[in-house]
């Protein structure tokens, strides 16, 4: 979802007219969205990872010459 500039501003400034009460609420549901959101991301890295690694992409070691080759 794309928003333009004058969208976002307005919900700003919608934000900033809320009584406390609603601006803490909306607070709480803004951080739960963010904790399922680097959740969901957490959980396709690591499907992505398990992909690469039973396909042979991903490899391991543990020498720094090694690493710095891989990168």
């Amino acid at each position: 979802m794309k928003a333009e500039s004058g969208d976002f501003n307005n919900i700003v400034e919608m934000v900033y007219n809320l009584p406390t009460e609603y601006k803490e609420e909306l607070k709480d549901l803004l951080e739960h969205n963010l904790s399922d959101a680097h959740r969901d991301e957490i959980a396709n890295n690591f499907k992505k990872a398990q992909s690469e690694h039973k396909s042979g992409k991903l490899k391991f070691s543990s020498s720094v010459k090694d690493l710095k080759n891989m990168i």
